[in-house]
């Protein structure tokens, strides 16, 4: 499924327009006043808006070196995780070079974190949990992720529980998650037997694998990005037409019209779904 056949998760910013091909009337009109900023700063020769990031990559390097993760990084930033790791590591999903410009704003923001400010408390644990989820999704037993994250399995078990996590702990997840979802886990001491249960337990929850997380690691740690894994395209139809009917005042056969569907199509995916069903006039 590629970005344009996803739903953005959230309307905030021109991503969802450029990235996830929504129109929606006030997704379009921030877009065209992005661009309209965009120009009148070129024509009026004011500073271009990016700048070398090698110093911001520098400052990132000593905060590992001193054992400050990227999730603390994150939480002190408000910036999300993928944006600080795109300083030190490739791209997921490509072979795209780590970034080599960054705006001002962005790197006033890690420039301004010491180790004597940042945040090390609890932050949310959605990212944490997906990744933990991830690799079960791929056989990986959480008795087994347990060691390469250095918490236990009992702690592991609690974490998929919690709605916040210390940072620390995020760190161990996400550098196991970095180790382990290219592995195989039946090459790496996990029997078959228990490799098949992971995958069961996640398949009868839907849960997304780390090859559906690769090219969305933007959201993995955003609470309100939904994913649509194991979704199929019918009830991906009944969330999206629900959704247009109820906030953008659109009828069946005009929201059919903007999914590129029949009116019929949305009928029949909303008989199939009735938790998205909308009564509004044909």
């Amino acid at each position: 499924m590629t970005a344009a056949d996803r739903q953005p998760p959230h309307h905030k910013t021109i991503t969802c327009y450029t990235d996830y091909k929504c129109r929606l009337p006030e997704c379009v009109q921030r877009y065209r006043e992005w661009g309209r900023a965009r120009y009148r700063a070129k024509a009026n020769g004011e500073p271009g808006r990016y700048t070398d990031a090698e110093p911001v990559r520098q400052h990132l390097l000593k905060l590992y070196a001193a054992d400050i993760g990227i999730h603390a990084i994150a939480a002190s930033t408000g910036l999300t995780y993928l944006a600080v790791r795109s300083f030190t590591h490739h791209e997921y999903g490509n072979r795209r070079p780590r970034r080599r410009r960054c705006t001002p704003a962005t790197a006033a923001k890690i420039l301004a974190v010491t180790e004597a400010n940042i945040v090390t408390g609890r932050i949310d644990a959605t990212g944490t949990v997906r990744r933990l989820q991830a690799l079960v999704a791929i056989g990986w037993p959480l008795e087994q992720i347990g060691p390469h994250a250095g918490l236990s399995p009992e702690n592991l078990h609690q974490l998929t529980k919690r709605e916040r996590v210390l940072s620390s702990t995020a760190r161990r997840v996400a550098e196991a998650y970095e180790l382990l979802r290219h592995k195989k886990p039946t090459r790496n001491g996990v029997d078959k037997r228990s490799a098949t249960r992971a995958r069961n337990r996640a398949a009868a929850n839907r849960w997304p694998t780390p090859a559906y997380w690769a090219d969305r690691m933007d959201v993995i740690d955003d609470p309100d990005f939904e994913p649509l894994y194991g979704v199929t395209k019918r009830e991906i139809v009944a969330q999206d037409a629900n959704e247009l009917i109820r906030f953008s005042g659109l009828d069946r056969a005009t929201a059919a019209e903007r999914l590129g569907v029949s009116k019929a199509y949305i009928d029949h995916a909303f008989r199939d779904h009735p938790q998205y069903a909308v009564e509004v006039a044909a």
